[in-house]
């Protein structure tokens, strides 16, 4: 009886050790929609498979969600595009290793007929201002993500508080923001990732780009493993490591939709 208890605990104790390897090898990523939706995690993912035998659970939310999944200690890294959030987060010790990955830009978007007359400007808080003093339609994402963020920045800029009639704060990702702005002819921001992957089912046109403070930076932040010892933080940094070497910063420079690339690589220029 003594030796088959004995085999029993051995066989639980290969058991669970075989599960915690398996376990090792899989690293779960809070990002943002718009890197899930850009169909740009789905480009660099089975090559960082390939490299390194890792695979990595994605799991896409506005960058405030995803923010807060890494204070709970429910991711092992993030990757977001909201500077002011992501320094309170490594202030406060949940974040380490900060890193600039990337960039891409917003755009304002709207009925192509533009009845604000959007397209001939080339400011961003006078373009939010005519689409408020005229009340027209615009569709927020509302949701507390990095785009939530920086358009709430925008409008605070424009000195206008986004309470006009047609003003829709929906509490949702970007694809289903975008598909209701088209819907309703309205008004909206996204990233230019999302939008170029949506804008063939879209009855919706760029109205405004290329003003500076459309600048939309992504950085990736390990998970403080001082605060979550349990995190696979070993998987976490080799996923860290590999996109800002020179392999996946070229990746994502070649990375493209509708022939237009999508996102700008910075790790190599720092």
């Amino acid at each position: 009886m003594k030796l088959f208890k004995s085999a029993l605990a051995i066989m639980a104790l290969i058991t669970a050790t075989t599960l915690h390897a398996a376990e090792d090898m899989t690293i779960r990523l809070a990002t943002t929609t718009s890197t899930y939706h850009s169909g740009l995690l789905d480009y660099l993912l089975p090559e960082f498979k390939k490299d390194t035998g890792y695979s990595v659970e994605v799991l896409a939310a506005g960058t405030g969600k995803s923010l807060r999944m890494g204070e709970n200690g429910d991711v092992d890294l993030v990757m977001t595009h909201a500077p002011k959030a992501e320094a309170e987060f490594v202030e406060k010790g949940f974040g380490v290793l900060p890193r600039k990955l990337m960039h891409n830009d917003f755009v304002i978007v709207g009925p192509k007929a533009d009845p604000a007359h959007i397209g001939e400007l080339k400011d961003v808080s006078i373009a939010l201002k005519k689409i408020a003093d005229d009340n027209l339609g615009f569709v927020s994402r509302g949701d507390d993500s990095g785009t939530h963020k920086k358009e709430l920045f925008l409008w605070s800029q424009a000195a206008i508080a986004p309470s006009f009639t047609n003003y829709k704060a929906v509490g949702q990702g970007m694809g289903p923001t975008l598909n209701m702005a088209s819907e309703l002819q309205a008004y909206t921001m996204t990233d230019r990732g999302t939008w170029l992957a949506y804008q063939n089912k879209l009855d919706l046109k760029i109205v405004l780009q290329g003003d500076e403070r459309l600048f939309n930076p992504y950085q990736v932040i390990l998970v403080n493993p001082s605060r979550y010892p349990d995190i696979n933080y070993q998987g976490a940094k080799a996923f860290s490591d590999w996109l800002v070497n020179t392999k996946a910063q070229n990746l994502i420079n070649s990375y493209k939709r509708h022939g237009e690339q999508l996102f700008v690589a910075d790790a190599l220029t720092q």
